[in-house]
């Protein structure tokens, strides 16, 4: 599936069908937009340039599936993806996060996908070397002498070496075998950062709002010490191995392939554009709105920008923008900005019996992953039909009396629903435990039924 020759736009909608449910319209307009990529880069000629990506925006409410689309086609594409928050951004001149970050952002993110892809080739060679080091460090080489004096007695050396390397080999052995998993050997690691910048932000988050992601590109090099530590030889050969791994990758070989993928294959998910959208009644405190659309056009369009690895180009990034637009519409964003997202594809509210679907059909559904918690303490759980109904009863009822939060309501009412046996799974042993309609209703039905409490609680 994952070769992009057989990722037809068929195939795509078909794989988003495994974890998403519904929405038709949106996953056929993603997948269109991932398969012309693969069209625009078998086109020849100069003409290939000259075609852009078909950016799209998405209108729904919350929790309809806008972000797992866009979360899901980028991992079906082995693409790097990029999710922002529109509101987080303030215009150029204003405290805050400049539309800039997105692109730095993006390629950490590419750099990373490649790393991991490069380190898996790697990883096996430096295995090995790696249990040469720590073999080293279990049973030190002998010294090499280093005067007439200290030339050792030739008529024993070969006796002496032979014994060193049955050792070694023991060694080995036991290595391999994890018998050595309670010695402790003294590794010498590197540790990252900077003090000075994790007193602004830890990964570095306050820096950027500071509008200082330069300073803090050349500060992370100066921040690393090098001490050694007394560690058991499990985590020795672990940091051993990634140690190795770091010396067999082709680091100037990673950045090129990681801008390529950037610039080629990059998908930044903006979410919550409708917060920065004026409408026509709005004026004054409502800062900048209209300056942060003005400073993500040229991102958008297409422009290069400085990072650390080099400069990147946006002009074939695929910008997917989400939105609820419950009191703005996508007519209110700035001309400019609107002609640059030509899709537009409306996401229909959850009904119950896609609430039923949603907990029933994807690889990933919430029962599913509750019934294989608690089955790693031994308690079985079984999902009746009449169950799961009522559950999406429930979870519709709720969204439809309070606010609609779409199916991450699923989540609260289950966790609800299953509190008492994931608090004492651990006490009750072994057991097989059915989950029905009247266990449903007897656990919910009183926070249904009181509005004050399933406003707090559910």
């Amino acid at each position: 599936m994952r070769d992009p020759a057989y990722l037809t736009p068929q195939a795509i909608v078909d794989e988003l069908d495994r974890y998403i449910v519904g929405q038709k319209t949106a996953k056929r307009a993603v997948a269109v937009a991932l398969r012309n990529r693969w069209r625009r880069q078998h086109v020849e000629g100069e003409l290939k340039d000259e075609i852009s990506p078909k950016n799209i925006i998405m209108i729904g409410p919350t929790g309809v599936g806008k972000t797992e689309i866009a979360r899901r086609l980028a991992r079906l594409a082995r693409a790097p993806f990029l999710k922002v928050e529109a509101s987080k951004f303030t215009e150029v001149g204003y405290v805050g996060r400049d539309v800039d970050s997105i692109v730095r952002d993006l390629l950490e993110v590419s750099v990373k996908l490649v790393r991991d892809e490069e380190a898996v080739k790697v990883r096996p060679r430096a295995r090995e070397a790696a249990e040469e080091r720590l073999l080293d460090l279990l049973l030190p080489r002998p010294t090499q002498a280093r005067g007439f004096t200290d030339r050792p007695d030739l008529s024993s050396s070969g006796t002496a070496s032979g014994s060193d390397s049955a050792t070694r080999e023991k060694l080995r052995g036991m290595l391999r075998d994890n018998r050595l998993e309670d010695r402790e050997v003294e590794v010498e690691i590197t540790e990252e950062g900077s003090p000075f910048l994790q007193i602004f932000g830890g990964a570095g988050g306050g820096v950027e709002e500071m509008g200082l992601g330069g300073l803090r590109d050349v500060l992370g090099s100066l921040g690393r010490r090098t001490r050694r530590r007394k560690m058991k030889v499990p985590q020795a050969w672990a940091a051993l191995t990634e140690q190795e791994v770091e010396k067999l990758i082709d680091h100037d070989k990673l950045t090129r392939e990681a801008v390529t993928r950037a610039e080629g294959s990059g998908i930044v998910f903006i979410d919550e554009i409708d917060k920065i959208a004026s409408g026509r009644e709005r004026h004054g405190v409502d800062v900048s709105r209209e300056g942060v659309q003005r400073d993500l056009l040229p991102i958008v369009e297409g422009s290069t920008v400085t990072t650390k690895y080099g400069s990147v180009r946006t002009d074939h990034v695929l910008f997917i923008a989400a939105g609820a637009f419950h009191m703005t519409k996508p007519s209110d964003l700035i001309p400019e900005l609107q002609g640059r997202f030509p899709i537009r594809v409306e996401l229909d509210p959850l009904t119950d019996e896609d609430f039923v679907r949603i907990l029933t059909e994807p690889q990933n559904a919430l029962t599913k992953q509750y019934a294989a918690m608690l089955a790693t303490e031994g308690v079985i759980i079984q999902w009746t039909e009449d169950a799961v109904r009522e559950i999406a009863r429930i979870a519709a009822e709720v969204n439809a009396r309070t606010h609609n939060i779409g199916a991450r309501r699923l989540h609260t009412v289950l966790e609800r629903l299953l509190d008492d046996l994931l608090f004492n799974a651990p006490d009750i042993g072994a057991q097989t435990i059915p989950i029905t309609a009247d266990y449903v209703r007897e656990r919910l039905g009183p926070l249904v039924a009181d509005e004050d409490l399933a406003n707090y609680i559910l």
